[in-house]
């Protein structure tokens, strides 16, 4: 069952969280941590844009903006 477009917002934001945590504190554990949560980002992604028929680009992007931009999604 393909992605919903929220659920590629959780998982980016999933992503991000780790991305910060690996940041913070980084060493082999949170930065496979970040990795495989990057990884599930991009795989839902593409399941997402073929099933949709859309760009793979234009899909991941719209999921980081709402992540990274929430606000401009609001307007």
């Amino acid at each position: 069952m393909p992605h919903t477009f929220e659920d590629l917002v959780t998982l980016e934001r999933l992503a991000e969280e780790a991305r910060a945590t690996y940041t913070a504190a980084p060493d082999d554990d949170t930065r496979t941590t970040w990795l495989a949560a990057a990884d599930a980002f991009q795989a839902a992604v593409v399941e997402h844009a073929a099933a949709e028929g859309t760009s793979r680009y234009e899909v991941e992007m719209a999921a980081k903006r709402a992540v990274r931009h929430p606000e401009t999604e609001a307007a």
